[in-house]
């Protein structure tokens, strides 16, 4: 009878807590028991490990084998547990000295022929070993985004028989890379827009604030290209912000590590359901709003969402986080997304056009716009037509203002709102927001006048004074003025007027 103790870590939802890979081989008829609430994924690695040891040259044990995956109230998923369980086996077989194998830990799905595939999770399972003063075995193709840890202790291998060759004292696994990232980000510039100057400048705003956008326009007029040009003018990404949406997307599996510090634009079809919107699934995993966080996210054709997901963004776009509960599982992901989102005047799109009549009748108007409720509505702070442009607009030949130019502006506005408040403006709440979103005597009776006119919300008051407070910002001016509540104020009709 032996036993072996290998060391590895589940993934929950960004957290990477222990896991104890118990293998005990015992005299008996052949047999090959998995348990400790272990996911399908998880039970099929007793075929892979099978064959990936043969494959190796080692011998697979004909005896009772019992695989424990301890602590058993944690669920497991996914084949990152192929590699610990197969060392665990060839230690309790007495093929591989069990001595050290403590300081490590270890990851990575076994092919058939004993190589090693990459696993998804490998920036949070680096981060959670170097925390454990633990060194972690990986694939090779997972070294360069578990690099990304800075202080980690990583060794990476292409096969099962070079992590054994390593832990024999034979040959030393290489130490992975961190990916150049001297590189800077390419994003579509906002050049190539002609024409737009209202839209343009809500767009600046959005970015300096940080405030949540909606274009309405007729189909054609540039508002998905404006939207995919809002990340190039964004201010760079803190350090622990890159981290942590390279941690979400590395959870997704779709991680790129060369592409480490840019922010994320996802674009998620209006036929999206919830879970994949907001997140969830068997697995809680995370969902677009999730994958979005430090960067932006852009729904085309908002009326044309499920009314449920519209309703789910309302708590994200306030806290800047988004909790999935299921049934086994809880989670909790960050949601620091900027929304831009874009729809129709009408269903055909033509209402208002200047040269093409609309077919729609004004009860399918009122329907299709009656599809975004009140409080969706009041949570989006800036919003902007975007007309159909003149045949002179189409045939100008001189660019617009480059991103470059415009990231300077907004760059500048960011600074001076985390210098003054220490966060930016979209975030500015209670008592700060009374501290430092003061207007002076004509804007706030200006402000007055328009709450009374409107009909605003205590809410839409509130994140009419944050947008003041980054026009403000823009103009490099201490305190609100009449001009900058005035400029507030036509970014706001629409959410009163949809």
């Amino acid at each position: 009878m032996s036993l072996a103790l290998i060391q590895t870590r589940a993934l929950d939802g960004l957290r990477a807590p222990p896991v104890t890979v118990e293998v005990h081989v015992a005299n008996g008829l052949p047999a090959f028991s998995l348990v400790g609430l272990a996911d399908a994924e998880v039970r099929e690695a007793r075929d892979r490990v099978r064959a990936a040891l043969l494959s190796s040259g080692f011998e697979f044990p004909a005896r009772r084998i019992t695989v424990n995956l301890a602590p058993a109230d944690l669920p497991k998923d996914s084949g990152r547990f192929d590699l610990p369980i197969a060392l665990g086996l060839l230690a309790a077989s007495g093929q591989l000295p069990a001595l050290n194998l403590g300081n490590y830990e270890f990851a990575g799905e076994l092919s058939l022929t004993g190589s090693l595939r990459p696993v998804r999770g490998a920036l949070a399972l680096a981060l959670a070993s170097r925390e454990a003063s633990h060194t972690l075995i990986l694939p090779i193709t997972s070294g360069a985004e578990a690099a990304l840890a800075e202080g980690a202790a990583i060794r990476v291998a292409g096969t099962l028989r070079e992590v054994c060759a390593h832990l024999m004292g034979e040959e030393p696994l290489p130490i992975p890379q961190k990916p150049d990232l001297s590189h800077l980000a390419q994003y579509p510039d906002l050049a190539d827009v002609k024409g737009q100057a209202q839209p343009r400048r809500a767009l600046e705003i959005a970015a300096a604030g940080g405030h949540a956008l909606l274009m309405l326009g007729p189909p054609g007029t540039g508002k998905s290209m404006l939207a995919t040009r809002l990340p190039g003018i964004l201010p760079p990404l803190t350090a622990s912000a890159a981290l942590e949406s390279a941690g979400i997307l590395s959870l997704a599996g779709i991680f790129n590590p060369e592409h480490f510090g840019e922010r994320p634009c996802r674009a998620p079809h209006h036929s999206a359901s919830p879970a994949a919107v907001i997140g969830g699934g068997s697995q809680a995993l995370p969902g677009e709003i999730s994958l979005a966080s430090g960067g932006v996210l852009f729904l085309d054709e908002l009326p044309e969402f499920d009314r449920r997901v519209l309703e789910s963004l309302r708590e994200p776009l306030e806290t800047g986080e988004v909790h999935i509960a299921r049934a086994n599982r809880r989670a909790t992901y960050p949601a620091a997304f900027q929304l831009v989102a874009a729809m129709n005047p009408c269903p055909c799109g033509y209402q208002g056009h200047p040269s093409r009549a609309c077919r729609c009748t004004p009860e399918q108007v009122q329907r299709y716009r009656n599809r975004l409720s009140g409080p969706l509505l009041d949570r989006i702070d800036l919003c902007v037509e975007v007309p159909a442009l003149s045949p002179a607009d189409l045939a100008q030949s001189n660019p617009g203002e480059s991103s470059a130019s415009v990231r300077t502006r907004v760059v500048a506005a960011t600074n001076r709102a985390l210098q003054r408040q220490g966060c930016i403006n979209a975030r500015l709440d209670g008592k700060a927001l009374e501290a430092h979103a003061l207007p002076e005597a004509a804007g706030q009776a200006l402000l007055s006048q328009a709450v009374a006119r409107l009909g605003l919300s205590a809410r839409a008051y509130h994140r009419l004074l944050r947008v003041a407070r980054t026009i403000a910002d823009l103009a490099d001016a201490e305190q609100i003025g009449a001009a900058h509540i005035a400029e507030g104020i036509q970014f706001r009709q629409l959410s009163n007027h949809p």
